[in-house]
C-alpha cells in the first residue's frame, strides 16, 4: 500500500480573498457528555481553527462549559439538544460521536448515544458526516451514510464490523458501505472505496487522550468544502506532523491543547508554501 502524498494537500480548499463570514464551511458537532468534556471540546476547537462557524451541541453542563470558554471560542453557536435539527440544515458537515458515552457510561441527564446517533443519520442521510467515538461504538454499520467519514481505532473497528483487522478488510469495508475509513495507529490506514493509503509518523505523545478527537474536529472541518477522500487524510496528515512539530520542542511532553493549537501552523506550512515537494515538519 502507498505512502500518502502530500503534494495532494494542494488541493484543499483556499478561502478566496473576497468572501465573507459563513462561506467558508459551516460545521455541526454532537459530542460530549455529563462525563466526557474534554473530547467534545478538543473537537469543537479544532473544527474552529478551519471553517467560519461551528454549531455546538452537547448535553447542558457541556454547553455551559463552553460559553464558559467564549473568549477563545469565538466562531460558535451553543445548541441545546431540542434545537440540533434546526440547525442541521445549515451545517455542510456534521461530526458526531467524541465524549459520547456508550450505554454503561451514561448518566440521567445524557441522551442514548446509539439512538440519537441512529436518529440523526437516518434523518440527515445526505449531510457530509464524520463518525466518531461513542457513536462508532454503538451504530451498526448499515447506518453509515454513503459518503461518510469514519475514524475507529482497532478495537472500534472490530466492534463495529465483527472483523479482525486486516488491511485488505479496512477496503472491502470501505467499498461494501461506501464510506472512507481511518483505521487510527502507529500508522493510519486511509481507505475509500477507490483508494487506499498509509499514513505514518507521529510520535508516543500521540498516546495521549483526545488526539483522536483533534483528527475527527480537522477532518468535519475540512470535509465542510472538501471531498472525504482529501478531508480523511489530510486530517490524519496534519495530527501526525502536529505531533512531529511538538515533539521538536517539547518533546513527548506535550498535551492535547498543545497539539490543537500546533496544528494551524503545520496546515499553512503544508497547504500555503510555494515548496510543493515539502513532506515532513
Amino acid at each position: 500500500m502507498q505512502e500518502f502524498n502530500p503534494i495532494e494537500l494542494k488541493g484543499l480548499y483556499i478561502p478566496p480573498s473576497n468572501s465573507h463570514k459563513g462561506q467558508n464551511g459551516k460545521v455541526m458537532v454532537i459530542a460530549g457528555s455529563t462525563l466526557f468534556h474534554a473530547a467534545a471540546l478538543w473537537a469543537l476547537e479544532a473544527a474552529s481553527r478551519i471553517v467560519d462557524m461551528v454549531y455546538f451541541s452537547s448535553v447542558t453542563k457541556n454547553n455551559e462549559l463552553v460559553k464558559q470558554a467564549k473568549s477563545e471560542f469565538r466562531n460558535g453557536i451553543i445548541i441545546p439538544r431540542s434545537k440540533i435539527e434546526d440547525y442541521m440544515k445549515e451545517a455542510d458537515s456534521v461530526l458526531i460521536g467524541p465524549g459520547l458515552p456508550r450505554p454503561e457510561g451514561q448518566e440521567p441527564e445524557d441522551d442514548d448515544t446509539r439512538e440519537l446517533t441512529r436518529q440523526l443519520l437516518q434523518k440527515f442521510s445526505d449531510k457530509r458526516w464524520v463518525i466518531d467515538g461513542g457513536s462508532l461504538q454503538t451504530i451498526e454499520p448499515e447506518w453509515i451514510p454513503e459518503g461518510a467519514i469514519i475514524t475507529p481505532h482497532t478495537r472500534e473497528f472490530e466492534t463495529l464490523f465483527k472483523l479482525r483487522v486486516k488491511v485488505d478488510l479496512v477496503s472491502q469495508q470501505a467499498k461494501k458501505y461506501n464510506c472512507t475509513i481511518v483505521l487510527k495507529g502507529e500508522s493510519d490506514i486511509i481507505c475509500s472505496p477507490d483508494n487506499c493509503v498509509t499514513i505514518s509518523g507521529g510520535n508516543a505523545g500521540m498516546t495521549k487522550g483526545g488526539t483522536g478527537d483533534v483528527l475527527a474536529g480537522v477532518a468535519v472541518g475540512l470535509y465542510a468544502k472538501n471531498d472525504a477522500w482529501l478531508s480523511a487524510c489530510a486530517a490524519s496528515f496534519f495530527n501526525k506532523r502536529a505531533s512531529e512539530r511538538l515533539f521538536k520542542t517539547k518533546g513527548y511532553w506535550y498535551n492535547t491543547s498543545d497539539l490543537v493549537d500546533a496544528l494551524p501552523v503545520v496546515m499553512k506550512e503544508f497547504i500555503l508554501s510555494s515548496d510543493v515537494s515539502i513532506d515532513m515538519v
